[in-house]
């Protein structure tokens, strides 16, 4: 064989095509190659030894083992309490976990967005607060910070109420529910005997200083998002499951319709029946339910002459405007003198002696009053994002449980503001609804605040996929 056809032969003439006695060959520890301690072996058996470096098959094979070999010392190690997200690569430590039911459930970040909407209207509160209470204050009393002050400590009181609410996890606080709400019916029960409870204004409605109606709310609503949990393959049956969980709310009714608190009974009734419909109750079982609802309601409107006035001087309230309907036109002559931006900050003639409850029921009369259309249209829309955040948290929640929760919590605060402005500006007939954040009564305010905590406590979990 000639010496063009036989290569080894060439090569050996070349004294350049030698093939290594092993099977790889080795480089020398004096090598150019050596990197950080490691020595590479060339997987090329074609090409001279002098021309290893200029391979391109060993070149990258060296590139590849060389990076591997040399990331491997900085590697991130996982420490043993923490897992790393499949989807985000987010790092979780146990202490972040929470199993309920078999559902993996991460502890995460509040929702910022409800929370700062939280602070600026009860910031917003305060001050109004002041504005519309500081005349009547300082001619009861001779302080004019004296409703600033009490409503101060109820926010503090709040503000305890919501960060305990926020923190202890609320599968914990709904467990202990059924003695909340066994609590609540000893004290309304209590507020009915006489000597004990307090009477104002025709109703006896405050237990030592307070209005056990607020803590029912919320224990009401915590039963009611349990039973639902509990019991939502029975809730498509009328009486197996529909009709218990009106039980609940019945108790509770008629109690506060024994103080009388009607409206306090219309806010829960609403919230419950809000509840039951997102639950899955089904829509015929409303309907049947909704005969002898009204049946009970126009009864209770006749039980007592004062509603069967307020209902009738709805529909044309300056007809009786020095009776009836006093209230309702003087809301509507305050709101009318704000215009579009309103009469300035602390500047109302209204609230002076003419209208009733200005730092109460009427005190968003007194903000349209002082800061406008502009002003009102300011806290109607932070109203409405709040809702729109609760929604956005309950549609998020990690459970039933804690959907039914926010929606119980974000009804009570909802239909409170809407009953409310639909009073003072003649769109609903009158009832006694005090508007959250704003309106005076440190009860209600720890009470408002409790709940923003129990949304904010679903707001940190969510359901690990």
């Amino acid at each position: 064989m000639s010496d063009e056809r036989n290569p080894r032969k060439k090569a050996g003439n070349n004294n350049i095509g030698r093939r290594a006695s092993s099977k790889y060959s080795k480089t020398p520890r004096n090598s150019e190659n050596r990197n950080n301690g490691y020595y590479y072996k060339s997987i090329s058996h074609n090409e001279p030894v002098q021309n290893r470096a200029q391979s391109k098959h060993y070149e990258s094979s060296y590139i590849k083992k060389s990076q591997s070999r040399i990331q491997e010392p900085v590697r991130t190690q996982v420490p043993r309490r923490e897992t790393a997200s499949k989807n985000q690569g987010v790092k979780y430590t146990a202490k972040n976990f929470l199993r309920v039911g078999g559902i993996k459930i991460r502890r995460g970040a509040l929702d910022y967005q409800f929370l700062l909407t939280t602070i600026i209207l009860v910031a917003f509160g305060m001050i109004m607060l002041y504005s519309a209470s500081s005349s009547r204050a300082y001619a009861a009393t001779g302080d004019s910070m004296y409703f600033l002050k009490s409503q101060f400590g109820g926010l503090l009181v709040g503000i305890v109420a919501m960060i305990g609410c926020m923190m202890v996890d609320y599968h914990v606080i709904a467990r202990l529910s059924p003695v909340l709400y066994a609590i609540c019916i000893i004290l309304l029960i209590l507020v009915l005997i006489p000597g004990v409870g307090t009477t104002s204004n025709g109703a006896t409605r405050w237990l030592f200083g307070f209005q056990p109606s607020e803590i029912v709310k919320f224990a009401t609503l915590l039963v009611v998002a349990v039973y639902l949990e509990k019991y939502q393959d029975k809730l498509g049956n009328f009486f197996r499951g529909f009709l218990p969980c009106l039980l609940i709310l019945g108790v509770v009714g008629a109690l506060l319709m024994m103080e009388p608190h009607f409206s306090a009974t219309i806010l829960i009734t609403l919230t419950t029946l809000l509840m039951m419909y997102v639950g899955g109750a089904k829509i015929r079982h409303f309907i049947i339910l909704a005969i002898p609802a009204f049946i009970g309601g126009v009864a209770m409107i006749f039980a007592e002459p004062y509603r069967l006035q307020r209902l009738l001087s709805f529909g044309d309230p300056f007809a009786d405007k020095q009776g009836a309907g006093w209230q309702i036109v003087q809301s509507l002559y305050a709101i009318g003198s704000g215009g579009v931006f309103g009469v300035g900050f602390g500047q109302s003639r209204q609230k002076y002696m003419s209208l009733p409850e200005p730092h109460n029921d009427f005190i968003f009369s007194v903000l349209s009053e002082e800061l406008g259309w502009v002003g009102a249209i300011v806290v109607i829309v932070l109203f409405l994002f709040l809702i729109y955040r609760g929604i956005r948290i309950a549609q998020k929640a990690p459970d039933t449980l804690g959907k039914l929760i926010v929606i119980g919590c974000i009804g009570l605060i909802g239909f409170q503001a809407m009953i409310n402005i639909g009073v003072v500006t003649a769109s609903l007939p009158v009832t006694g609804m005090p508007l959250p954040f704003f309106s005076y009564g440190g009860t209600a305010l720890a009470i408002t605040m409790g709940e923003i905590g129990l949304v904010l406590n679903v707001s940190r979990q969510e359901k690990v996929l």
